[in-house]
């Protein structure tokens, strides 16, 4: 048997133990896979309740603790280190031609802290639950007396696991590439988890910080917060933001690098205005630091902030139609194969696109504010959050699949996965634009009739989204042990990863890589 990185030590503890970048990176794809479905069934059990008007299979009390543990599951332990940590642990060094990453060791050791921190975050389910939302706004967060501090503070050790992974990758970039890979070689994946290295680095202390001083209020009250205090629970708003609005850019940055990659490889072209691309990935990290007010409209800030923060939140979409201009360009007159993973590239597309241009909508003050805690922004943030970041874990963990696995999936189930995630997403979040114009509230267990009809669609909607992903789960572990072997380059892509093994061997590469010819000029 040809010895890989999959066969190169066996064993449960080579894998606890490993140092490999491709084996942490299998470890992280099933820690996310597995708080997918978690948070999967969580966000299923909100629509069923939500399917008719009144109490339908749970209480209100017991529908906030569900609906806060389905955004914290979903965003801290899913979308968050889904791309960066999972495809960008496996993926970098092979396309910078590397051994490994800069530090092996606290790669492991970011895995453990998302392990740890996730048990914890659990763990309080079975100590009465917390019921604040994910956001854990103030006053509530303070006097409730749900399991705050527990999934607090597994938030907090969980924001390690980015700082550890962003820090690696970062010094990865700057100190091991192969000789010829200078910066503006480097593939466009590449890029795309640089930014959001950075954002990782900078943002999440923040939000660690204000985390503890959240615990402190409860233990010894100490009155950061609490206005009865002398405190300003909006200043947990702005500390808040402040990390989470960059958060959505650790979300989608790397899912915008996975597309370029695609819509490259499926095109069989190169990315028109790759530099463009690069700075614009650069552009949007830099200026998510810049518009977490735009969260804050309604919280009392000045008007002249309100403006402020309405002007840069509607600057980001500069550079991200810069994206996507260049990846439409991309596909004139390309040689387009429509495969698997170049269907969720589309998909991509056309989510992200109703997404961004819903984001401006609610850049504008006197909309957002007609709008504000309905289900408009609702549908907004899961165009955004799903039809961006999990469409881009899907479209790369197909892309890849061949090269982590060193085997084929069968085209047509991938095909039929995709119809189904593609449809159901659509019938799911589509309704709750109308529902949102119409005045419903997010985070409410009820709601009055004339707003059945439309909720109704929308719980059916997920039923299908849940189906395209039982496909495409059972369609992958049957390709993992009985798919086709395959070639090196499947794909015929031009990137480092594809000139190694499939699956690669325990050093990547039997000789190190030199580039001699830039590929994206």
């Amino acid at each position: 048997m040809e010895k890989n990185y999959l066969n190169w030590k066996k064993g449960l503890l080579s894998w606890l133990l490993t140092r490999d970048h491709k084996r942490i990176g299998l470890l992280y794809m099933i820690t996310v896979f597995s708080f997918f479905f978690v948070g999967g069934v969580f966000a299923l059990l909100l629509r069923l309740e939500l399917f008719k008007v009144g109490e339908t299979i749970m209480n209100s009390a017991f529908y906030n603790q569900i609906m806060t543990y389905h955004g914290a599951v979903m965003i801290f332990m899913v979308i968050i280190p889904g791309i960066p940590a999972f495809l960008g642990n496996f993926v970098l060094p092979l396309q910078i031609g590397a051994k490994d990453v800069a530090f092996p060791k606290i790669n492991l050791l970011s895995w453990y802290c998302l392990i740890v921190g996730a048990g914890v975050t659990l763990l309080s389910l079975f100590l009465g639950g917390v019921d604040t939302g994910w956001t854990f706004y103030t006053p509530y967060s303070i006097e409730t007396n749900t399991a705050v501090i527990p999934v607090v503070l597994g938030v907090f050790i969980m924001g390690f696991s980015s700082i550890l992974t962003g820090l690696n990758f970062i010094v990865t970039i700057h100190r091991l590439r192969c000789p010829g890979m200078t910066f503006f070689r480097m593939p466009l994946f590449v890029w795309s988890l640089y930014s959001t290295a950075i954002i990782q680095v900078l943002a999440t202390p923040v939000l660690a910080i204000t985390l503890l001083l959240l615990v402190g209020e409860r233990i010894l009250d100490i009155g950061i917060f609490n206005s009865e205090k002398g405190g300003d629970p909006i200043l947990f708003q702005h500390f808040f933001w402040f990390y989470s609005h960059p958060a959505v850019y650790i979300m989608i940055l790397p899912a915008m690098g996975v597309i370029s990659e695609l819509i490259s490889a499926f095109s069989r072209q190169k990315i028109f205005g790759y530099k463009a691309v690069v700075f614009a990935s650069l552009g949007i990290a830099g200026v998510s630091f810049f518009v977490w007010g735009h969260h804050m409209f309604v919280s009392g800030q000045s008007e002249w902030a309100g403006i402020v923060f309405s002007f840069l939140t509607m600057l980001v979409g500069v550079p991200t139609a810069v994206k996507i201009f260049n990846w439409v360009a991309t596909l004139f007159k390309g040689s387009l194969k429509f495969d698997t993973p170049f269907l969720y590239a589309l998909g991509f597309l056309f989510l992200f696109l109703i997404g961004g241009v819903t984001g401006i909508m609610l850049a504008v003050l006197p909309f957002d504010v007609h709008v504000h805690d309905t289900y408009f922004v609702v549908a907004h943030f899961h165009y955004v959050m799903v039809g961006g970041t999990i469409m881009g874990i899907m479209g790369g963990f197909y892309y890849w699949f061949p090269k982590m696995f060193g085997r084929l999936y069968n085209e047509l189930l991938g095909q039929v996965s995709f119809v189904f995630i593609f449809i159901g997403f659509n019938v799911t979040f589509f309704p709750q634009f109308i529902l949102g114009m119409s005045g419903m509230p997010r985070r409410y267990a009820d709601y009055i009739s004339p707003y059945e009809p439309l909720n109704q669609v929308s719980t059916v909607g997920s039923w299908l989204i849940a189906s395209g992903f039982v496909v495409a789960f059972f369609a992958l572990i049957w390709a993992m042990f009985k798919g086709k072997k395959s070639s090196a380059n499947p794909w015929g892509a031009k990137t480092l990863e594809w000139q190694t093994s499939s699956p690669p061997p325990h050093e990547n590469f039997l000789k190190r890589p030199v580039v001699s010819k830039d590929a994206y000029e």
